[in-house]
C-alpha cells in the first residue's frame, strides 16, 4: 500500500512510499488505533501478537510479580512474536505502535525490531496511554532499531479524525524532513 493518492501533488518523491502499520495491543485499545491510521493511509497493517497471549493478571502493573512488570523491570527481556513477519523490505515507511508500559513501549516492540533488518526504513512510534506521554520512548528503541530510523512519534487517543490522520502521517510519505525528525537517509 502507498500514501494516500489524494496526497500526490503535496508529495515530493517518486517511486511512492510503500506504508506498514505494526502494531502490538494487550487490551485491543491500540489495535483500534492502529486499524484506523491502517485504513486512513491506505497502509498494509500486521499485528504483532506474543507467542503466549497476555491474560488479565499478566497485565496487571500494580502486581511486581506480574509477567508484563517482570518484563518491563528486565532490559533483556525479548518476549517470542507468534508469527513472525517474514519480510519488511517492501516497506519503506513503518508506522509502530503500542501501548506505554512505564512509559516506554512494551519489550515485545524490541523483540519485532530486533528480528527484521530495517535498513533505510522511516520507523514512526505511535502509542496509546491512560495518561502518560511518549516520554524516553524513541531514545529507548533507537539501538534495537538497528538500521533503520525512528523519524517521529505520537500519542494517538482514537479520537483523531482520518484527515487529522493522513495531515500527521503525509509528513513521512515524503523526501523532505519533518520538523520532528533527525536525520533522513542519504539518497543513493
Amino acid at each position: 500500500m502507498y500514501c494516500p493518492k489524494q496526497y500526490a501533488s503535496l508529495r515530493t518523491f517518486e517511486p511512492e512510499k510503500s506504508i506498514m502499520v505494526a502494531y502490538f495491543s494487550a487490551s485491543g485499545v491500540t489495535k483500534r488505533v492502529a486499524r484506523g491510521l491502517a485504513y486512513a493511509i491506505d497502509a498494509t497493517e500486521y499485528e504483532i501478537v506474543p507467542q503466549i497471549p497476555y491474560t488479565s493478571a499478566d497485565l496487571d502493573w500494580r502486581d511486581r510479580k506480574s509477567r508484563s512488570s517482570v518484563e518491563m523491570h528486565d532490559p533483556d527481556a525479548r518476549p517470542l512474536i507468534a508469527r513472525r513477519m517474514d519480510d519488511v523490505s517492501a516497506h519503506d515507511i513503518i508506522f509502530l505502535g503500542f501501548p506505554i508500559w512505564w512509559g516506554t513501549a512494551p519489550s515485545i516492540i524490541k523483540t519485532f525490531l530486533e528480528s527484521h533488518d530495517l535498513y533505510k526504513k522511516r520507523i514512526v512510534l505511535f502509542a496509546t496511554s491512560g495518561g502518560s506521554g511518549m516520554g524516553n520512548t524513541a531514545s529507548d528503541l533507537k539501538e534495537s532499531a538497528g538500521r533503520g530510523e525512528i523519524v517521529g512519534s505520537r500519542i494517538l487517543t482514537g479520537r483523531e479524525s482520518d484527515d487529522e490522520l493522513r495531515e500527521w502521517a503525509r509528513q513521512y510519505c515524503s523526501d523532505e524532513k519533518p520538523v520532528e525528525a533527525g536525520s533522513w537517509f542519504q539518497k543513493s
